[in-house]
């Protein structure tokens, strides 16, 4: 009995160290699976975002294609996850992008919910450390977008979202209760209806090598909720081209306009310049204004079909409407690397590392980031 049981604990040993094997040569195997069937991974969630702290919790991501005899049919990619942070921050998150077959309709939705502390510094591209406030957010976002192609590669939408905050000060007498110029500062909801019109030449939607993509959106809140919740607009403008240098070697760039317009804009939706996508280094919510503009350029090298590295450069600014200059653009540089876990798709896992400007007696600013697919 003891032979049997020696010799089963052997076999499986053996299968377990052959089974591991296989995983680690398919985890860094310079092969791509051309034959585009979906693909399904349940995997642990662990980012970190200077805002969050570490983030860990369990997540999945499925990806599939509509149409596989059509090449150029865009990947559909649905990610969900629920994570709690270091810095004590719930996240639950699902969202997803559908293309159909001929890429003639386009889908993109959104749900999250977070709980979250979070530093608020005032408004403006010129605010100080010292203000630094402590606060705890609370927020509930739905978004829709539905696009249609009605001429090739030109695509117009409609979209819809609704957005909930509420706030606690942590720290009471601080700048968040004593700022000028602020709205809403409880929190409050509103809804979004809007329209979009893009023109999308890339050749991937996950991890393009040329292409351009431009995308412009105007959203209207109207005056559902009362009192001080928001009414007004806002209008979005994000623009991108990538063009590869070598076969290896791909040049991306981008530029972002935001703007909201109200007579009194509810200071949580001032759009704020860094995060982990455009203007890496920042803290999230440092700068925020009625305007930001930013720009920036990634040299992505991929040297094995699972592996690669980037460098990237920006610039960016927030600003009232009455304040637009090209003084104090704020400058972002920084490294990263990527690790393709679906490279027949372009899906990846990146790691950047950002740095920012240094104000006058305050640490040069900088971010670590970990997290899912490319920033641009």
């Amino acid at each position: 009995m003891k032979k049997i049981s020696l010799t089963v604990l052997c076999l499986c040993m053996a299968h377990f160290s052959f089974a591991q094997g296989k995983f680690l040569k398919k985890l860094f195997s310079n092969e791509k699976d051309t034959t585009r069937k979906s693909s399904y991974m349940p995997i642990p969630v662990f980012g970190y975002a200077q805002e969050t702290g570490f983030e860990f919790g369990l997540g999945s991501i499925y990806s599939f294609y509509v149409d596989k005899a059509d090449t150029n049919n865009r990947s559909s990619n649905f990610f969900g996850a629920a994570s709690y942070s270091t810095k004590k921050t719930y996240n639950v998150t699902f969202r997803g992008e559908a293309w159909t077959k001929r890429n003639e309709f386009h889908f993109i939705g959104e749900t999250r919910f977070k709980n979250m502390p979070f530093n608020f510094y005032g408004i403006g591209n010129n605010t100080s450390h010292v203000d630094e406030d402590k606060l705890v957010q609370r927020m509930l976002k739905l978004q829709f977008d539905a696009e249609k192609a009605f001429a090739k590669n030109t695509y117009t939408g409609v979209s819809i979202g609704f957005e909930n905050y509420r706030f606690k000060d942590s720290e009471p007498g601080g700048i968040y209760a004593t700022g000028n110029g602020m709205h809403d500062k409880d929190g409050g909801s509103v809804v979004f209806i809007g329209v979009s019109q893009s023109y999308d030449t890339r050749n991937s939607n996950n991890y393009p090598t040329k292409g351009f993509f431009g995308r412009i959106s105007y959203q209207y809140a109207p005056d559902l909720f009362g009192g001080e919740n928001f009414t007004g607009s806002q209008i979005k403008v994000n623009v991108r081209n990538f063009w590869s240098l070598a076969p290896k070697v791909v040049l991306g760039v981008q530029a972002l306009y935001h703007t909201i317009q109200s007579k009194n804009t509810s200071f949580y939706l001032l759009p704020q310049l860094g995060n982990d996508e455009i203007m890496r280094g920042y803290y999230g919510g440092r700068y925020r204004d009625e305007n930001l503009f930013a720009t920036q350029a990634e040299l992505r090298y991929r040297f094995m079909e699972r592996l690669g590295v980037v460098v990237f450069g920006g610039t960016g600014k927030v600003f009232a409407n009455d304040d637009f200059d090209l003084k104090n653009f704020k400058p972002n540089y920084g490294i990263g690397g990527r690790y393709f876990f679906d490279p027949a798709k372009g899906l990846s896992v990146r790691i950047d590392y950002g740095v920012g400007e240094k104000r006058p007696n305050e640490k040069r600013q900088s971010g670590f980031y970990i997290s899912f697919a490319e920033s641009f």
